[in-house]
């Protein structure tokens, strides 16, 4: 009588370790690779979009939660970041360097900053590279975007000193944006 139940019992931890997936089928998995972009996320706002981290320690982690490992810390509050996915109140984002991880919405502010890449910049006065220059920013350098024009040039503020910067000379706008 113990006999059979053991080979029941044996049969189905056979099966549960040996167990096998059927495959998907060749229609399903094209179909779910071609899915539309997501525009707008489960918090109604668009995807991807920029904002910055509201402080100076903003732990980022491998996945949508507490239980997920910290993978990095950042120490740069105002860096802009980009909002590329939503799950719950976590954010997955992206940094300047195409890095990615998951971080809580409490780290992030919807005011846009800027990081200046590349080189030494200058804002001008106006949005023209013919205009009086009125300061020059280095590379990682952090401020306010105030707004863009549809002519590539941003309006940035650094430090107090607000003017107009070309807009591939910073991270943290997309490049037909424009807005007030």
């Amino acid at each position: 009588m113990k006999f059979p139940a053991l080979a029941i019992i044996a049969s189905l931890l056979f099966g549960l370790f040996f167990f096998i997936p059927p495959t998907m089928p060749p229609a399903f998995a094209e179909s779910s690779k071609e899915e539309a972009p997501r525009t707008v996320g489960p918090s109604g706002l668009p995807l991807p979009r920029f904002v910055s981290f509201r402080s100076g320690q903003v732990n980022v982690r491998a996945g949508p939660g507490i239980r997920y490992p910290i993978s990095w810390i950042y120490h740069r509050k105002g860096l802009p970041v980009e909002i590329i996915d939503e799950f719950d109140t976590w954010r997955q984002i992206k940094d300047w360097q195409g890095t990615q991880g998951w971080v809580h919405q409490s780290m992030l502010k919807g005011q846009r900053s800027v990081m200046i890449t590349g080189t030494l910049r200058t804002l001008y006065d106006d949005p023209d590279s013919n205009s009086r220059p009125i300061a020059q920013a280095e590379a990682g350098v952090i401020g306010e975007l105030e707004s863009c024009n549809s002519d590539d040039w941003c309006q940035v503020e650094i430090r107090d000193i607000s003017g107009w910067i070309e807009r591939s000379s910073f991270y943290g706008a997309y490049s037909e944006e424009v807005f007030d």
